[in-house]
């Protein structure tokens, strides 16, 4: 989310060079002869950087283009909570396609000065936003969905947790385009500066904090408050583990037969089930934990620069921006390596191609 006002990062870290070598003239060719035109040749950390850039940006969407084939050519996931994890890989795929290589173009372009026009400038800072946010609140989402699935198992059926993803999965979507078209609908500031050459979300101090709060500060709140509850929960199940070693009076026996027989646990299934709840929650930590350290380091400079007029060096902001759009690659990573039915259907499918 380009919600920092990039500028010139100092020479030999930034992606491309400064406004200096912009405005300093024809720059020397062979013999020190000035060359009208030409800008001085990319180093070679600025090279690396680039290949690593453009490796992350074709990673982040090729990984999340096999989640959604994935999901859709195989029959069992056609359910919650994968839709979840499409609607995840939707937002991630497009950060990948739409935001991230506009980024890097913006980045290379000397004293990163945004040559596109204004329109494809407020289309891209547009699904920059829209993409950005709807990637956050679907970790909120998936978040939601298994703490209710643990507090409320009995209570959360098939046909509620249908529903109840079809409006996190709206509610999502909508709260995220509300978020990126604001500017565009209200005036809430412009996006592209003519003067300066400059494509960046809208500076405006109370647009920063509504898109900083909406985008990542509330869905912060929503999945750590939730992630405390589910090991709250979990804790409280353990401890009815250890008790139920101890010899039970008879009626109190019946009761928790009852109860199993109730939630579909039967023997050896209901040890099964435990573990799979055990391993999605972990799966859900760190999803959560990697999100919150891609994301934070850049929340809090896109919140904190408008409102106190000042600015961190630029090669900050880039590897802040570049931070938080690397979680829509870690995202498919973390979910998928915890579930293996992914696993099983990503080999068959491949399987299937030869």
């Amino acid at each position: 989310m380009e919600a920092a006002n990039v500028s010139v990062a100092p020479a030999g870290v930034a992606l491309a060079p400064g406004p200096e070598a912009c405005s300093s003239g024809p720059s020397p060719g062979p013999g020190g002869v000035a060359l009208p035109g030409r800008e001085p040749p990319l180093s070679v950390f600025t090279v690396l950087v680039v290949t690593l850039l453009v490796l992350l940006i074709a990673a982040t969407f090729l990984w999340n283009l096999l989640v959604l084939v994935t999901i859709l050519r195989v029959r069992a996931f056609h359910r919650v909570p994968h839709t979840l994890v499409a609607s995840t890989a939707v937002s991630d795929a497009l950060v990948a396609a739409l935001v991230m290589p506009l980024s890097l173009v913006s980045e290379l372009s000397a004293g990163r000065r945004w040559r596109l026009g204004r329109g494809l400038c407020q289309v891209w800072i547009s699904f920059d936003v829209l993409c950005c946010t709807a990637s956050i609140w679907n970790v909120a989402a998936i978040a939601l969905d298994r703490y209710w699935t643990i507090s409320r198992h009995l209570q959360y059926t098939l046909r509620a947790r249908r529903r109840a993803s079809a409006l996190l999965i709206a509610l999502t979507w909508a709260l995220s385009a509300l978020i990126a078209l604001a500017p565009l609908l209200f005036g809430w500031g412009e996006a592209y500066d003519a003067r300066r050459q400059r494509c960046q979300v809208s500076q405006e101090p109370s647009y920063a904090v509504f898109s900083t709060c909406g985008a990542f500060y509330l869905p912060l709140g929503v999945v750590l408050f939730v992630y405390w509850k589910i090991y709250k929960a979990a804790k409280f199940r353990f401890g009815r583990r250890r008790r139920a070693v101890l010899p039970l009076p008879a009626a109190v026996q019946v009761k928790e037969a009852e109860a199993q027989v109730a939630s579909g646990a039967r023997g050896p299934g209901a040890a099964g089930r435990e573990q799979k709840e055990q391993r999605a929650a972990l799966m859900l930590g760190i999803l959560i934990g990697v999100f919150a350290l891609c994301w934070i380091p850049f929340f809090l400079a896109a919140l904190i620069s408008p409102l106190c007029a000042c600015s961190l060096p630029p090669v900050w902001k880039s590897v802040f921006l570049w931070l938080g759009y690397s979680n829509s690659f870690f995202n498919p990573l973390i979910y998928t390596a915890f579930n293996k039915n992914y696993n099983n259907a990503f080999r068959s499918l491949f399987g299937k191609q030869r």
